[in-house]
This record gives structure tokens, sequence and C-alpha cells, in this order.
């Protein structure tokens, strides 16, 4: 009976101890690091312009249009998964929610 109750917890200890972060840490750079970032070659890609360079906005309006129930708009905008995931649960929030997100897609508030 004890091993029965002790495997489990034993178990769940080990998953919790091993669980990493799912989401991008920021390191902070060391001076070969840093004397690297500053090339102009290289600059340019860690500029918030940069990489909003790759949204077109027509592109989000097409996959609106066409996968807006799958969310392909939110996907394509880099939204965060879970709120990606609730627009497709609740069908866009029964419409509105897909509504508002091509009104914010057209006036660039996306």
């Amino acid at each position: 009976m004890r091993l029965k109750l002790f495997l489990p917890v034993f178990f769940f200890l080990i998953a919790f101890s091993t669980v990493e972060a799912s989401f991008p840490v920021k390191r902070a750079a060391t001076t070969e690091q840093s004397t690297t970032i500053n090339n102009d070659s290289e600059s340019e890609l860690f500029t918030p312009a940069a990489a909003a360079a790759g949204y077109d906005k027509w592109v989000a309006v097409a996959f609106w249009f066409f996968l807006g129930i799958f969310a392909a708009h939110r996907w394509y905008a880099k939204k965060p998964a879970g709120w990606n995931i609730l627009f497709i649960l609740t069908l866009g929030g029964l419409g509105i929610w897909a509504i508002v997100d091509l009104i914010n897609i057209l006036t660039d508030n996306f």
C-alpha cells in the first residue's frame, strides 16, 4: 500500500522538477555577443520594425476571410496561442471578436 502511494508522488515530483520555461528567456549578453549585435547588418534583426516587417495587413485580411474560423489571421500575427485557441473554441466570440479583429487589422491596430 505504501508503494502505491509513494510511486505517484515520486513521479509527480520528478515531473515538476524537470519542467523548463516554455517561452523564450532573455539572457544577458556577454561582451562577445554585444560586439556582434552592434554590427549594422545584425542589429537590424533585433529591431521591432524588422520583426514587424514580415506582417502584411492584406495577407492577414485574406487569412481572416478564408480561414477565420481557424484563427489563421491571429496565428499569422503571432498572437498568444491561448487566445487563439479560445478564439477557435468560441467561434470568434460568436462572430463579434472576429469582426473586431477585422476592424483592428484594417486600421493597423492589430
